[in-house]
């Protein structure tokens, strides 16, 4: 993502907080932006994802992006399951 692009939402998210807070173009323009970016950090994870290789204690080596694949691999996890907290 460019640099000014970053800096833009750095700069809405700062005016946020502050006591006159966002215009609804304002706003419009920070969901366009968040949404591009989550968008570029995805697609970066996921190159990299692509370049992973597993070496198994045999000395095998399987592609991150071939077991994603594969059929029968697990279903990836949902948001729901990352970091949800079991009641004690």
């Amino acid at each position: 993502m460019e640099h000014e692009k970053l800096e833009r939402i750095n700069a809405l998210a700062r005016k946020q907080k502050t006591p006159e807070g966002l215009t609804e173009a304002e706003k419009a323009e920070q969901a366009e932006l968040r949404k591009e970016y989550v968008a570029e950090i995805r697609a970066s994870f996921g190159a990299t994802l692509d370049n992973t290789v597993i070496v198994r204690p045999d000395g095998t080596k399987e592609a991150v992006s071939e077991r994603r694949k594969a059929p029968g691999a697990p279903a990836p996890m949902k948001k729901k399951d990352l970091g949800e907290k079991k009641p004690r």
